[in-house]
């Protein structure tokens, strides 16, 4: 303001100016920030119910081969359940007490299954590069005592 309680014409129109830009300035980032968590916590959800749904697969299984085959389905159907393309999915099965015996009364099946989530919006022409987000998640499921052996 000027002398007289006058706005000065010089200064007329910058507030809005300066408002638009750090409003994009402020606005585009936290944008990009919501979206990557958004993201981020798709595929999260998504290793956890391809865990889940990869051990319950595998312990209703006929035999330990089909049950493998089995927990890779489901794994992979979990996770294109939640819209994730190309998971760079990694699932690991393992029993106790007995690794070579699964499918015996008192066994519990494990299934951890470990992903990443790609940050959005950056190029593929990084390849490999591309920045991610590591995920993981395990799931045991008891194959129960009073079941009847399976090989």
């Amino acid at each position: 303001m000027s002398r007289g309680g006058r706005w000065s014409r010089a200064g007329r129109g910058t507030a809005i100016v300066e408002f638009v830009w750090l409003s994009v300035l402020l606005l585009v980032p936290l944008l990009y920030v919501v979206v990557a968590v958004f993201d981020t916590q798709r595929t999260a959800y998504a290793a956890s119910v391809a865990a889940r749904s990869a051990s319950r697969a595998f312990v209703t299984a006929p035999d330990q081969r089909t049950g493998y085959a089995r927990a890779r389905t489901a794994a992979r159907l979990a996770f294109a359940d939640q819209g994730v393309e190309d998971p760079h999915l990694s699932l690991v099965i393992t029993c106790r007490p007995a690794p070579e015996a699964c499918l015996t009364p008192g066994s519990v099946v494990s299934a951890q299954v470990r992903s990443a989530a790609d940050l959005p919006l950056l190029p593929h022409a990084l390849g490999a590069n591309t920045p991610r987000i590591s995920v993981d998640a395990v799931h045991r499921s008891p194959y129960g005592r009073f079941r009847e052996a399976r090989p």
